[in-house]
């Protein structure tokens, strides 16, 4: 029987991501995981890259994890998960088990856009029965806060400070959903903790597909982004009410935006609470926060577009 997605039935079931792990205290990605794992009706098996989550999760012997759940190399967690869910299937046709399993992976950014990326594109190719959720949080915040290609332009990393010699990051971010929708996989999705029930109904929806899916939800880390403990929440609706972060899905090619703002808040409202972008607010940097408006502002109408034309 199915769970109904509603907070009285989601109360009643097991968390199976407990308390006891070591993420900061108002982690997005804790919230995530326990959004997620709640919203299957099916066992699952995950796998985490090295991360925030993976060092906070399971130190030695003690773990936060009421799954199955594997640490693979930074670079690899796909390529692991895609070899989990080989073997499963390879049990299934010959008789040794009728279990129906799903097969989870949460990775950063840095796991995803970057590092993991060609283990990613080839399990997608391959056309695995597999989840992969990207916790993104625009930076590799376990390692000292670098910039990853997910970072967003003009943001103040380690490894791309703002100075007198540059305004923080010198390059936009690259559109990872949209480059896994053109792997033509059966479905490929952004999310937000904000609007638990839109991320809750997107995982339940991938996990009853067949085939390799895709989610990016956007994962708020106050501490590299020196924002207030408690506003991961806050940020992350800031992010969805701008349209920084659109919550959209590309099903079988076609593409359907699953949340519009009533009314779309400048961009200057989501950057303002965050101090990886406070060097954006002085005179000679004004030229970013238009030209990341401009890019905002663009990437929203294409995606009206598509989901028009389509």
């Amino acid at each position: 029987m199915e769970t109904k997605l509603t907070l009285k039935e989601l109360s009643k079931r097991e968390d199976l991501f407990t308390y006891g792990h070591r993420l900061c205290a108002g982690c997005g990605e804790a919230i995530i995981v326990k959004m997620v794992l709640a919203a299957s009706d099916y066992p699952i098996v995950a796998c985490s890259p090295t991360g925030c989550l993976e060092v906070s999760s399971c130190i030695s012997h003690y773990t936060a994890w009421r799954i199955p759940w594997i640490h693979s190399a930074f670079e690899n967690a796909a390529a692991t998960i895609a070899g989990v869910e080989s073997m499963y299937q390879a049990l299934k046709k010959k008789g040794k088990m009728d279990k129906e399993v799903k097969f989870v992976v949460f990775a950063g950014d840095g796991g995803t856009y970057d590092i993991g990326f060609q283990s990613l594109s080839g399990a997608m190719e391959r056309g695995h029965d597999i989840l992969y959720i990207c916790l993104n949080n625009e930076a590799y915040m376990n390692t000292g806060i670098q910039r990853s290609s997910a970072t967003p332009l003009g943001s103040d990393t380690t490894t791309s400070p703002a100075g007198t010699v540059i305004p923080g990051k010198s390059q936009p971010r690259k559109d990872m959903t949209k480059i896994m929708a053109a792997h033509n996989i059966p479905y490929a999705s952004q999310a937000s903790p904000s609007h638990w029930l839109d991320l809750m109904k997107k995982v339940k929806k991938s996990l009853g597909i067949k085939g390799s899916k895709f989610m990016n939800i956007f994962t708020p880390c106050h501490r590299g982004w020196r924002s207030k403990s408690d506003d991961a929440i806050e940020m992350s609706r800031l992010a969805v009410d701008t349209c920084y972060w659109p919550l959209y899905e590309v099903e079988d090619g076609v593409t359907r935006i699953t949340s519009k703002p009533k009314e779309k808040k400048p961009l200057v409202d989501f950057l303002k609470p965050q101090g990886r972008f406070r060097h954006l607010f002085s005179p000679e940097n004004e030229w970013v926060v238009k030209r990341l408006q401009e890019e905002v502002d663009r990437n929203w109408e294409t995606l009206l577009k598509a989901e028009a034309t389509d």
